[in-house]
């Protein structure tokens, strides 16, 4: 089946295609199954499951394997997914690298490519994007016609309206890029349908569709302090134009020691990075000549320290690291406790990389929460560190494909 580009879709299902993920959710969590296990599953009766069923076997996703045990009578033909039956590629354009995992219809990985991200515009970005769908494809060995479609999840600000991502790190110019321009070149090259979405809203996806327990309704994922995903009722929330979830306020006074008008108001709010401003204050407080053993890991180069070394310091005991990694689980803590306030989910998965820091992060947010968050959300709350870890974006980004191919099946 060849499916039309575009944006993920976010919006409520309609009734068939609810049905379909339904279907093919029970399908793939117990499959092989019989058409009458499914129908007590889902309180569908036989003859829509069936109807159903059939159709998929039809469209390759699903194939039939082997008979039930009966205690009498015709024994019932089982059905499981076809998981060689297509396969998706997900793409994460995440600040710092470009990551490409391909994956087949039951989500399994299977292959990986990373690549830097450059800092310039939209079209550097989009040619390396390319570079990496092309050795993915090459070097994974799966036959190109097998390759249902490619998703990506940007970082940024997205219009579904105007068509356009934002990029909001200042380092890089804040340039605007056409996502329509994106998906052209990119299905241009490769002849295979193309969809963009949030990478934020990407991961939230693959951390509730392949790492947290079935029934969880109501969810946020953390990317950093850069933004976040939200999930409410199961569906993707992501506003009237695409842009929900950022957690920064809009302002050009970034930074502690800035004096220009209005930043003692955006503290609190200012954007940090998906580092949450660690390394850069690690690199302040050894040029005032505080001690640290993050520059002896980083062999005595400043220029050479990332977050991996100043959590590798930390969990050795480096008082500089600890306390910076403390401080700012407290900030990020501080956001969402607000955030846990305003949507009462049932979990928050902390990720873009600060998880890496286990519960040297993850306990001073709780602490936090449960300081500032209401008692009632606070106490139905778990927080924890994200499961998929830096690939959750491009497995989020693979999965909402599969998402796209089993409803419009």
């Amino acid at each position: 089946m060849r499916l039309k580009s575009g944006l993920f879709k976010y919006q409520v299902l309609s009734d068939k295609e609810k049905k379909n993920l339904l279907l093919l959710d029970i399908i793939i969590q117990k499959g092989p199954i019989s058409r009458t296990d499914i129908s007590k599953e889902t309180d569908l009766n036989i003859v829509t499951v069936s109807n159903y069923v059939n159709n998929y076997i039809e469209k390759g996703l699903v194939i039939e394997k082997g008979f039930d045990v009966s205690s009498g009578g015709r024994k019932p033909t089982l059905v499981e997914l076809d998981a060689s039956g297509g396969y998706a590629i997900g793409v994460d354009i995440g600040p710092i690298d470009e990551t490409a995992i391909m994956t087949d219809l039951s989500a399994k990985i299977m292959w990986k490519e990373k690549k830097k991200r450059p800092q310039g515009n939209m079209e550097e970005v989009i040619k390396v994007a390319a570079e990496l769908l092309k050795d993915t494809i090459a070097n994974s060995k799966v036959p190109k016609e097998k390759i249902i479609a490619v998703g990506f999840g940007i970082s940024g600000i997205i219009d579904e309206n105007s068509g356009t991502v934002r990029d909001t790190d200042p380092n890089r110019g804040r340039t605007t890029g056409s996502l329509n321009s994106f998906r052209e070149t990119i299905e241009g090259t490769f002849n295979l349908p193309v969809f963009v979405g949030n990478d934020a809203t990407c991961a939230a996806f693959g951390e509730k569709r392949l790492s947290l327990e079935r029934g969880i309704e109501n969810m946020l994922y953390i990317y950093s302090d850069v933004g976040c995903g939200i999930i409410i009722k199961g569906d993707i929330y992501c506003g009237a134009g695409g842009s929900a979830g950022e957690m920064q306020i809009s302002s050009e006074a970034i930074g502690e020691n800035d004096t220009k008008a209005g930043s003692k108001e955006m503290y609190y709010l200012r954007p940090l990075g998906v580092d949450l401003g660690i390394v850069a204050k690690t690199k302040k407080a050894i040029e005032e000549g505080i001690g640290t053993k993050v520059l002896e890991l980083a062999s005595g180069k400043a220029a050479d320290i990332t977050l991996e070394k100043v959590i590798k310091a930390a969990e050795v005991g480096d008082k500089l690291a600890m306390d910076l990694i403390e401080n700012a689980g407290v900030s990020l803590g501080t956001r969402i406790a607000y955030l846990i306030n305003l949507f009462n989910p049932e979990v928050v998965v902390i990720g873009g990389g600060i998880e890496k820091a286990g519960e040297l992060i993850i306990e001073p947010i709780r602490r936090t929460v449960r300081k500032l968050a209401f008692e009632e959300p606070a106490a139905k709350v778990r927080i924890i560190p994200s499961a998929l870890r830096d690939e959750a974006v491009a497995l989020g980004a693979a999965s909402l494909v599969l998402r796209e191919v089993f409803t419009q099946v």
